[in-house]
């Protein structure tokens, strides 16, 4: 692997993580649907990485393409549970509250 293609899937991955649609205020669109959005793009993102390392297998892909959609797919993932335990944790957090 030489720095340049390095460089370019760490560009890639960048790229990948950065979210695909803007964030709409409170009142265009709800806190379910901005999960089922995300949700939706993990699932899409953890295929895509899928169809890379099938692609490999198959001796049609590069190795660069299989590491930059798996980086792609770990990131994205690891984004979900961390939103996913920030909910848990406002949740205890109300649930600790006198009423």
């Amino acid at each position: 692997m030489n720095p340049m293609m390095a460089a370019k899937a760490y560009a890639s991955i960048q790229g990948a993580a950065m979210p695909t649609a803007p964030v709409q205020g409170p009142a265009q669109s709800g806190f379910a649907e901005m999960l089922t959005s995300v949700m939706g793009d993990m699932t899409q993102t953890s295929k895509a990485a899928e169809t890379q390392m099938a692609a490999s297998v198959q001796g049609q892909g590069s190795l660069i393409d299989v590491v930059t959609a798996v980086s792609s797919a770990e990131v994205s993932l690891e984004t979900v549970m961390a939103v996913r335990d920030q909910v848990i944790q406002a949740y205890q957090e109300i649930m600790r509250m006198p009423i």
